[in-house]
């Protein structure tokens, strides 16, 4: 486990480890898991991170940290529904479409739903009245609203949070050297 993410209480690791296995089927990647950690990232890494919210969430270290940190502050929702509608685009069978799509509707958006993500009213109506006629995009408007509270809130706090901080201290430098040219002998 990251190192930085030792100091997080029990319960919000207990929480992570319950994510890890839902997060990995939503985003069908094996090796996803809090245990990537172990190794973690490079400094480089870490600070490659601070660039964009595109490059942490594209670095399978930068998931995990951010995830740990959303389950920390109790809004994980927000990153499991993002991945269930990178994955729901992704379905090619029309008939599978309006049984996925219920799914994630009955699970993030609709009244009652266990892990109801934060949309404005307007966003949810749109979502509602697109589910009649369930298309590869008819969760796009909330999850672009849930994206833009991710990056403007969410990933700046993260960036700020000790468990951010205790990464980049902890962090290696890449192994890796460059490659110098080869001076030329002098003859």
């Amino acid at each position: 486990m990251c190192k930085g993410l030792a100091s997080l209480p029990t319960g919000c690791l207990e929480r992570a480890k319950e994510l890890k296995a839902r997060l990995g089927s939503i985003l069908q990647k094996s090796t996803w898991n809090l245990s990537c950690c172990k190794i973690g990232p490079t400094l480089e890494e870490c600070l490659r991170w601070k660039k964009s919210f595109e490059k942490l969430l594209s670095s399978k270290y930068g998931l995990c940290a951010f995830t740990a940190f959303l389950v920390s502050e109790f809004s994980e929702e927000n990153i499991l529904f993002y991945f269930a509608c990178e994955e729901y685009r992704r379905t090619k069978s029309t008939t599978k479409l309006q049984a996925k799509a219920q799914k994630i509707y009955d699970e993030f958006i609709g009244s009652d739903a266990p892990r109801e993500i934060n949309i404005d009213h307007e966003t949810r109506d749109i979502t509602r009245d697109n589910m009649l006629m369930p298309s590869s995009s008819c969760f796009d408007p909330a999850q672009h609203k849930i994206y833009m509270l991710m990056a403007k809130d969410c990933y700046p706090r993260f960036l700020r949070s000790p468990t951010y901080r205790d990464l980049v201290c902890q962090a290696k430098p890449s192994t890796k050297v460059a490659k110098q040219p080869r001076q030329e002998q002098e003859v």
